[in-house]
């Protein structure tokens, strides 16, 4: 099984929330950022190192946007 992507949801204050249809954006700066909600209409977004959010793209947990 692939690792998912979790983030921080601002809205509700959950941690480690499981985030579905992750998108990989490069930043200005050159660090990755993953965008995606969480199943209840929530959006969230979660700063990655460049290892993780390669590995996410090629397990298939999240598209690459660039």
């Amino acid at each position: 099984m692939s690792k998912m992507i979790t983030a921080y949801c601002m809205k509700t204050k959950e941690k480690n929330v499981p985030m579905q249809d992750a998108v990989i954006t490069k930043t200005a700066r050159g660090g990755y950022m993953a965008q995606g909600h969480d199943g209840k209409g929530n959006k969230m977004t979660t700063m990655l190192g460049e290892a993780a959010a390669l590995e996410a793209v090629k397990n298939g947990v999240a598209k690459k946007s660039w």
